[in-house]
């Protein structure tokens, strides 16, 4: 549990998956559509999207405070890419299937390795999911 709430924001959907969702400071604003996949008109953002971009940044951000602390530079081109896919349980209901590659151009692979898990751990997003999601980060 967090001890303390050092920022939040909030957001407002209407309309559901084929609405609208923004923040309350509107720094964030999209149009939301169903994707063809799933039988929607697409052209617009998904709430999986939504996710995995947000998934990404904050796992990077948590490798480098991780690697940080093992004083080790992350280099500027490390990127982090998270696939999030979607689709039905056995029990009534959807799920999500989420995947983390993590590129670390110039790092020990060992290193690297370890920077993907401390990572993994500090970050708030991979905590939240934990328990309901199985999601192992692997280097790219």
């Amino acid at each position: 549990m967090v001890t303390k709430v050092v920022y939040s924001t909030s957001a407002t959907a209407t309309g559901g998956r084929d609405g609208r969702s923004k923040t309350h400071d509107g720094a964030v604003d999209v149009n939301l559509a169903v994707p063809t996949e799933m039988g929607g008109p697409g052209g617009g953002v998904n709430p999986e999207q939504l996710f995995a971009t947000g998934y990404a940044a904050c796992f990077l951000g948590a490798l480098k405070f991780y690697a940080g602390q093992q004083k080790v530079k992350v280099p500027d081109e490390a990127t982090v890419t998270v696939t999030v896919g979607i689709g039905p349980r056995e029990d009534p209901g959807f799920g999500l299937d989420v995947k983390i590659k993590v590129d670390l151009p110039g790092i020990d692979k060992d290193v690297a390795e370890d920077l993907i898990a401390g990572g993994h751990k500090v970050c708030p997003y991979s905590h939240a999911t934990s328990g309901t999601l199985s999601i192992t980060p692997e280097l790219a």
